[in-house]
């Protein structure tokens, strides 16, 4: 069967809407765009270049194809369409916020929130489609090329790139999911379009497959143009969270050392900064997802909008009682300076010099701040050129904290975790209350435990990441924080869309 390069290329891709198998295949030709652009101090790597008809024929025949087309999964990954809603599970889902927005508008939100979703919710569509669009993207350049004829590292270069972003949302997928399709191939045959479901140890091999794979031929760095794109340490990385997140603690340890190892990776003095277009591509950022803004077409993420108060925002994923309470706070008042760095709350700055108020947030009093940019930053709503940092180092100190405390090494568990708080402390403006964010000494592994999860739930509140520690956590944890309105043994993953189950008679109950 001749296939069809089908995808309509913005940014770092393509844009389609051919994911279910079925229309794809009697998808002929379709529009392809590809662009190469510059980022503000460093440079990002697509900006308009070609239009035209291709197939797979006529397609993938020299390095330039070949680097159009991996630019293509990255795009596949971004924030700048609204299907990619993983922030509804990560955030929503969990103790830490709520749908916010009007209540009529994004209901299906609701539904996920309330652990009531169904097979027909079209949020859970949405994610799903988005997620196997970059997955079929990866399959293309992971199938395609390495028969182009260019220099050999880069072509290794690339195909770990597509490697790592398909190991990357699978990861995704199987922690929303569960047993999901295992897509390896391109959409070409009805075996590779109609796969059956992959329980989820299946799935973690492939991960852990795709990105020892990344690993070997990925380098450490990059110089402009190609900053931002996925590196050695990203894929070491994901593999020590992928190890953790399946309790091979010992695994993890040793990916996490190979990551310090490479000497590049540390804490920005100023938390806050983390979240700020000129500090975008840090030291402390592992792998981040690129945003550029004030492209036609639009390259900008929607973050900004989605999160934002209104006129220009929508004023989605607020944030809880619950999680600003879980900051903590001196008995003379002061606060973890990372509350207002993550949270809009009242009385405190916003960030076009204006003070915040509660009346922004009907649904809460308070608003996530993280993906805000000011004003002189934007031209319009919903482009926002804030990248989404997914991995932090700071976040792989508090894996590393994790795993060393489940081994035993209260001493090592606590010199992680404690260096997260030093950078907390060392963020407050003036000289903070000597009990505000002090060392952590318990050497009780379960104290130890609560007091790292504790941290991780802080120091990356609204990055998209409480529910799936809340899940790995296990069955205790999850209906703890969670509430009557979640069982664990059958509200554990989230039901398969009814679309991909009509699609794909592979799947069968």
């Amino acid at each position: 069967m001749k296939q069809t390069i089908y995808n309509f290329l913005i940014f770092k891709g393509l844009k389609s809407t051919f994911t279910n198998s079925r229309s794809f295949l009697n998808t002929f030709s379709i529009l392809f765009v590809i662009a190469l652009m510059p980022l503000g101090s460093c440079t990002k790597f697509l900006t308009e270049d070609l239009k035209g008809e291709f197939s797979s024929d006529t397609y993938y025949k020299n390095e330039t194809q070949a680097i159009q087309a991996i630019n293509g999964v990255y795009n596949a990954i971004t924030f700048t369409r609204p299907e990619n809603d993983i922030w509804v599970f990560g955030d929503v889902a969990s103790d830490d916020a709520v749908k916010g927005g009007n209540p009529g508008d994004q209901a299906e939100i609701t539904y996920i929130d309330e652990f009531t979703a169904n097979h027909t919710n079209g949020i859970i569509f949405n994610y799903w489609q988005f997620a196997y669009e970059s997955i079929s993207r990866a399959n293309n350049v992971i199938a395609n090329v390495p028969t182009v004829p260019m220099d050999e590292v880069r072509k290794n270069r690339i195909v770990g790139e597509a490697k790592f972003i398909r190991a990357y949302t699978y990861f995704n997928l199987v922690n929303v999911f569960g047993p999901v399709p295992l897509k390896l191939l391109p959409p070409v045959t009805q075996a590779a379009i109609q796969v059956p479901l992959s329980d989820v140890g299946t799935i973690y091999q492939q991960i852990e497959k795709d990105l020892t794979d990344a690993v070997a031929v990925l380098p450490v760095s990059y110089t402009t143009p190609d900053v931002g794109r996925v590196t050695k340490g990203a894929a070491i990385g994901m593999l020590g969270k992928v190890s953790l997140f399946q309790g091979k603690w010992a695994a993890a340890l040793g990916f996490f050392q190979q990551l310090d190892n490479l000497g590049i990776y540390g804490l920005l003095p100023n938390y806050a900064n983390n979240f700020k277009l000129t500090y975008e591509n840090s030291k402390e950022s592992v792998f981040e997802i690129q945003h550029l803004s004030g492209q036609n077409p639009g390259e900008g993420s929607g973050l900004n909008q989605w999160f934002g108060p209104a006129p220009g925002g929508y004023y989605f994923n607020a944030p809880t009682q619950v999680l600003v309470d879980a900051f903590e706070k001196a008995t003379t008042g002061e606060v973890d300076p990372r509350l207002d760095a993550s949270i809009g709350r009242e009385g405190q700055p916003w960030l076009n010099g204006e003070i915040f108020s509660s009346g922004w947030s009907p649904a809460t009093g308070f608003l996530t701040k993280k993906h805000q940019q000011p004003q002189s930053e934007l031209t319009v709503s919903g482009d926002g050129g804030l990248n989404y940092i997914y991995m932090r180092y700071a976040d792989v100190l508090l894996m590393k904290a994790e795993a060393f405390n489940e081994t035993n090494n209260a001493d090592s568990a606590k010199a992680n975790l404690n260096k997260v708080r030093q950078r907390a402390r060392a963020s407050y403006n003036g000289t903070p209350p000597a009990e505000l964010l002090a060392d952590i000494t318990t050497n009780d592994q379960g104290q130890l435990r609560d007091a790292i999860r504790h941290e991780r739930r802080v120091e990356l509140a609204q990055e998209f990441h409480r529910y799936f520690d809340l899940m790995r956590y296990g069955k205790a944890a999850a209906e703890s924080a969670l509430g009557d309105k979640f069982n664990f043994e059958t509200k554990r993953y989230f039901p398969l869309p009814q679309k991909e189950l009509d699609a794909n008679p592979a799947i069968t109950p």
